[in-house]
C-alpha cells in the first residue's frame, strides 16, 4: 500500500471528528463540459470531413469528441449516422489507429456501454485481467452495476455473472459476484453500535484467530455503503493493532488482496484511488496505455477534477507533466485534453 493511504489510515484511527465530510456532494467534478454552440450536424459534418481527408484530419477528430459531452456525442453519432447511413465508430476504426483510437472510441460509448466493453475485454482470450474487474466493479454505483449488466447482456449476449464465473475462482469470484447484485446499502449514515459491530467481527475473522474468515471480510466490504465503512475504519483501530487496511494485506493474498484493498481506498478516498494507479501506470519501465486511456475516459465526466488535485497532491507534479513525459503524439494531446488543457 502506498505511504499515501497508510498516513490516510493511521489518520482515521486517531480520528474522532464527525463523518459528515464523506456524504455524497452534488457538485460536479467532471473535466469535459457542454460545448455551448453545440450543433450535432455541424460537428458530424466536420468529422466526415476530417476522416475523408488526405491523411485524416487527427486535429479536428481530437477537437470535437474532447470538446463535447458523452450525451452530445451520442447525438453526433446519430446524425452522422443519418447523414452517411453509416455508424460513426465504423469510420473512425477504419481511418485512425493505436492508443488514439482507442481512446476516440471509448469516448464516443456511453458510460455503461464503454465499461461492459472493458469487463469483457479484461476476460476475453487466454488469461484473465482481474484488476479491470477489481476496479470497475469496485468503484461503480448499484445504478451503474446494473445498466453495465443491461448493456453487456444485449452486447454480448450473455450475462457479466456468467463471464466472470468461468473466467475467475476462489475468494475473487465471490467478492466480484456479491458486487454485481448491485445491491449495496447506500445509506450515508450509519449508527455507531452497527459500525462497532462490523469493526469487531471484522477483527475476530481476522487478526484475533488462526487463519482468516475471509468470507465475514468479503461481505461486509460489499454490502456496505461507502459512508460505513469510512465508519467502520475508524472503529477498527480500537480492535486491532493498526489499520483495517493494514489488516486486510497482512491477512489476505493475491487477487483477494487487491479487490478488498481497493474497496478500502475507493470508499476512503476514490479520487486518490484513481491518481495512484494513474502514477502506477507510468511508473517505472514503460507505459500502460490503456489504464490512462481507461481511467481518463471513465472519469472525465466523474471526478477528474478531483483526481487532478489528488495527483499533484501525491507526487507533488501534476498529471499532465507525466502524461508530457510518458506519452506522445495525438495520444499526448487527446489525454491531456480530457485533463482540460491546463
Amino acid at each position: 500500500m502506498s505511504s499515501f493511504f497508510k498516513k490516510i489510515f493511521h489518520k482515521v484511527i486517531h480520528d474522532d471528528s464527525d463523518d459528515a465530510s464523506h456524504a455524497p456532494v452534488k457538485p460536479y467534478h467532471g473535466t469535459v463540459i457542454p460545448h455551448p454552440n453545440f450543433n450535432a450536424r455541424a460537428d458530424a459534418a466536420a468529422l466526415r470531413k476530417a476522416i475523408e481527408s488526405r491523411g485524416v484530419d487527427e486535429d479536428t477528430i481530437l477537437e470535437v469528441v474532447v470538446k463535447r459531452t458523452n450525451s452530445q456525442r451520442q447525438k453526433i453519432k446519430a446524425a452522422y449516422q443519418q447523414e452517411t447511413g453509416k455508424p460513426l465508430e465504423d469510420a473512425l476504426k477504419a481511418a485512425l489507429s493505436s492508443d488514439f483510437e482507442n481512446v476516440v472510441l471509448g469516448l464516443l460509448m456511453t458510460p455503461a456501454q464503454y465499461d461492459a466493453h472493458e469487463l469483457k475485454h479484461a476476460m476475453k482470450g487466454f488469461g484473465t485481467c482481474e484488476c479491470i474487474l477489481i476496479e470497475i466493479l469496485s468503484s461503480r454505483s448499484n445504478e451503474e452495476i446494473r445498466e453495465i449488466k443491461r448493456i453487456f447482456k444485449e452486447a454480448y449476449d450473455e450475462s457479466l455473472e456468467d463471464d466472470i464465473r468461468d473466467d475467475t475462482g476462489g475468494h475473487l469470484k465471490t467478492a466480484l459476484l456479491a458486487l454485481c447484485k448491485a445491491d449495496r446499502c447506500e445509506d450515508v449514515d450509519i449508527g455507531d453500535s452497527v459500525a462497532k459491530s462490523d469493526a469487531k467481527a471484522l477483527y475476530e475473522a481476522g487478526e484475533m484467530k488462526l487463519g482468516t474468515e475471509t468470507s465475514i471480510f468479503i461481505d461486509i466490504f460489499t454490502s456496505r455503503s461507502e459512508q460505513q465503512l469510512c465508519k467502520i475504519f475508524k472503529y477498527y483501530g480500537k480492535y486491532g493493532k493498526g489499520s483495517l487496511a493494514e489488516a486486510v494485506e497482512e491477512e489476505h493474498t493475491g487477487d483477494i488482496d487487491e479487490c478488498l484493498t481497493t474497496l478500502v481506498k475507493c470508499a476512503w478516498n476514490k479520487p486518490a484511488y484513481f491518481a495512484e494507479k494513474l502514477h502506477l501506470a507510468m511508473k517505472g519501465f514503460g507505459t500502460n496505455e490503456a489504464t490512462l486511456t481507461r481511467i481518463l475516459v471513465s472519469r472525465s465526466e466523474v471526478d477528474l477534477k478531483k483526481i487532478l488535485l489528488e495527483y499533484k497532491r501525491m507526487y507533488s507534479r501534476t498529471l499532465q507533466e507525466d502524461i508530457l513525459k510518458e506519452t506522445k503524439g495525438h495520444f499526448e494531446k487527446i489525454l491531456l485534453g480530457l485533463c482540460g488543457g491546463n
